[in-house]
């Protein structure tokens, strides 16, 4: 299945429908009287958190969509049939915005969240509703209320607990690959992630989920390689993981190329707690490790772990560290089974 995170469909809610004039004519009955019904209620627009979905792609191939029409009121008192609801059907983590793609509607986070886009117009009073004393038969209904109208933007933003940040290369997806049951393309070559990835990760039998990006370059921010566009994906993630490519000339200026990154970003993404991890490690001898991880200290002021994901050397602690994190910022208690000894996927 193709992943799509952004797409624009236009809405039409369903038109009220039209009231009736008529009068009651039975035989043998004299002054039958005005018995036009009201016309029937149009249908609504309305967005839906359902299970099973992680992209919108079915919105690639329809941004149409309309409501029906309220059905007209007929004469013997007889309301007019409601026209049927339209509803989309859209993942957890869907933002909705107007037109300009800023402006936030609604924000649908969990399965079952749905909001009303669109309302159907009202139907319009039939002349039985117009019945008084002094005019008992009125000759006149009201016609419906039209629909509504709008273009809107659909965004999603996947829910996730911890995002894997990074320059191309720097391991992201040979670290999902080895924690989870996720498949990412893994490729000497940079840009081999083009979409995100999810994938569940267990440690001390306790799982949460992490997101894989692609990888940011210098000027992501201004578009350049795939741009930022992805990170919205990681503004839900309670902790962000940046792999910093041990084999790299310089490791800290590619962590600074990443925090330059997500600081012109702006947002929260800058705010939110990082765990910094030097990749690689199985490359570099102990004095190159140890060198290149107090470089990176110095430069982020802070612990920066050592692993890596090709042999899992490392892996576990990491793993370990992600979940104490994300325990403490959703604001729940660890039950820590810790189990020895190296890291096996």
């Amino acid at each position: 299945m193709k992943f799509l995170d952004l797409a624009k469909v236009y809405l039409r809610s369903g038109a009220g429908g039209n009231g009736a004039v008529s009068f009651r004519r039975e035989k043998y009955i004299e002054y039958g009287g005005p018995d036009g019904g009201d016309g029937g209620r149009g249908g609504d627009v309305i967005v839906e958190v359902v299970e099973g979905l992680n992209t919108l792609i079915d919105f690639r191939y329809q941004q149409h969509f309309f409501a029906k029409n309220g059905q007209g009121g007929m004469g013997r008192q007889r309301t007019g049939r409601t026209g049927d609801d339209i509803v989309l059907r859209v993942p957890a983590g869907t933002e909705i915005l107007e037109e300009d793609e800023e402006t936030v509607i609604a924000d649908l986070a969990e399965v079952g969240d749905r909001v009303v886009l669109a309302r159907g117009g009202n139907g319009g009073f039939g002349n039985l509703h117009f019945k008084t004393s002094t005019n008992q038969a009125p000759r006149r209904a009201n016609s419906g209320q039209p629909g509504v109208e709008r273009t809107v933007w659909l965004r999603l933003k996947l829910i996730a607990d911890a995002g894997l940040l990074g320059l191309p290369n720097a391991g992201k997806s040979t670290f999902l690959a080895a924690t989870s049951n996720a498949r990412p393309k893994i490729a000497d070559y940079p840009f081999t992630t083009l979409h995100p990835n999810l994938g569940v990760v267990g440690v001390d039998n306790a799982e949460f989920v992490v997101a894989d990006i692609p990888g940011l370059i210098e000027g992501a921010h201004e578009g350049r390689g795939i741009g930022d566009r992805f990170l919205g994906h990681v503004e839900r993630c309670a902790v962000l993981l940046h792999l910093v490519d041990g084999t790299s000339e310089d490791p800290v200026q590619d962590w600074r190329t990443i925090i330059g990154e997500l600081n012109a970003y702006g947002g929260v993404l800058a705010d939110k707690p990082r765990l910094t991890v030097l990749n690689k490690i199985d490359a570099l001898d102990d004095e190159e490790r140890d060198a290149r991880a107090a470089a990176l200290e110095e430069a982020t002021g802070g612990e920066v772990m050592r692993m890596s994901g090709a042999t899992g050397e490392g892996v576990r602690e990491v793993l370990r560290a992600l979940r104490r994190i994300i325990l403490a910022e959703r604001g729940a208690e660890a039950s820590v089974d810790e189990e020895p000894g190296p890291w096996r996927p």
